[in-house]
């Protein structure tokens, strides 16, 4: 049947010893495991974001206490619009008051609101009256400044039609 050569030389048995390649396959299980056990205890143990809130203070609805009046001279309004933010002191159906325009920036509407706190002080009230054209990022903004130059008193108002008309004939 079969016949091993056992000879030592000649053509067909002679030649260089050819060595037996050995497989290079990796069993790669224990790593999975290891990846998806390192992913799950990494999601387990980190912390999420926290959503950053503003607390505000809402007067109670059944609450009947009058409260003092607020001088004018001690007040800021400020009507934020898209992109801009008009200012004032006083009443505006008065022909005296002027309209003034600034922007977001801390050169802004924050140097405003600092510089009219070193003059008066503390207790002014800032009025804030949003145009139909503000967005929500734009009151946020505003509440950001209150909080940041540490102003406590301010109110949020709808805007009334002698401030729109304030701001049309000032034409800026």
């Amino acid at each position: 049947m079969a016949e091993i050569d056992s000879s030592g030389g000649g053509k067909k048995g002679g030649g260089k010893k050819r060595s037996k390649k050995m497989s290079t396959k990796i069993d790669m299980t224990p790593m999975v495991d290891l990846g998806f056990l390192l992913i799950t205890f990494f999601m387990l143990t980190t912390t999420l974001a926290k959503p950053v809130t503003m607390q505000l203070n809402m007067p109670d609805k059944t609450d009947t206490k009058e409260t003092s009046p607020v001088k004018l001279s001690e007040t800021l309004t400020v009507i934020p619009d898209e992109f801009k933010v008009y200012y004032y002191q006083g009443i505006p159906t008065e022909a005296g008051t002027k309209l003034e325009v600034t922007d977001y920036s801390d050169t802004g509407i924050r140097k405003v609101i600092a510089d009219l706190k070193k003059k008066i002080g503390n207790n002014f009230t800032l009025v804030i009256k949003p145009t139909k054209k503000a967005k929500y990022r734009n009151m946020v903004d505003m509440l950001d400044e209150c909080a940041i130059t540490g102003n406590k008193r301010y109110a949020l108002l709808a805007i009334d039609p002698a401030s729109e008309d304030l701001i049309k004939r000032s034409g800026k």
